[in-house]
């Protein structure tokens, strides 16, 4: 019986071994909360982007880079992208994709990783809500310095972190690949968003997308823009990047 017992310790002991050796490392950048005017402030936006309001937004944690190719292998076992490659970010992924990879992360790692809302992506985006057209810069002339979009892309993703990053040190917020966000999308949300933590409608069918990606111009890699999709459809220009509670 107690050899039975001494084979089962460790048994369960490699076991977690191997879970702790598999799950890939996700470098999270601490963002200190704050208050924003969210939205489009520079008078170019859409409807959807306006009105321009006060958010308020808890300090939380964001990926430094979007999710690549080799952590979703790690994961999920597959590769489910049209441009490969073990530094690329993932794409063709769909939301509940996303939601699955997030899943079985949080049961590897034991951590709370999640998507962030879009109100926390844009914050983050703007190097902490600071007044920025891009991610990093309000210059036309020096985005392709910071993104990844039509003018510059060759027609597809890049490795991450080969752009200058934003004032928070994040790459690739503008442009590579849109980024899936926690939210449901709501065109008139704006109108009612409360002004701490919003967390998007609670009711509709579509997600928000924030970012732009390889297959943009200039106006659509904005951090303000917004976009959206439905939840169960994968695209190839379309990934993800992932959130925690606060963690320095």
């Amino acid at each position: 019986m107690k050899r039975i017992i001494e084979v089962i310790f460790v048994v369960a002991a490699l076991a977690v071994a191997t879970s702790a050796y598999a799950a890939p490392d996700i470098e999270m950048v601490y963002v200190k909360g704050g208050c924003y005017q969210m939205g489009s402030t520079f008078g170019d936006g859409r409807n959807d982007e306006m009105p321009a309001h006060e958010v308020c937004i808890s300090s939380f944690s964001i990926g430094k880079y979007l999710v690549t190719q080799s952590q979703w292998v790690e994961v999920m076992g597959t590769n489910p992208s049209t441009f490969t490659g073990d530094r690329r970010p993932v794409d063709s992924v769909s939301w509940d994709d996303a939601q699955e990879f997030i899943a079985k992360l949080n049961q590897m790692t034991g951590r709370s990783f999640r998507l962030p809302t879009e109100a926390e992506w844009e914050y983050a985006a703007r190097s902490g809500g600071k007044r920025e057209k891009w991610a990093g810069t309000s210059d036309k002339a020096e985005l392709g310095a910071y993104a990844w979009y039509i003018d510059n892309s060759s027609e597809k993703t890049h490795e991450v972190g080969q752009k200058q990053p934003n004032g928070l040190g994040l790459y690739d917020m503008s442009g590579n690949v849109w980024e899936w966000v926690q939210d449901r999308y709501g065109k008139d949300y704006y109108e009612e968003s409360p002004r701490d933590n919003p967390q998007g409608p609670m009711t509709g069918s579509a997600r928000v997308l924030r970012g732009g990606s390889w297959s943009v111009t200039a106006g659509f890699v904005r951090a303000a823009d917004r976009n959206y999709g439905a939840p169960f459809i994968p695209f190839h220009s379309i990934g993800f990047r992932l959130a925690l509670p606060a963690v320095r």
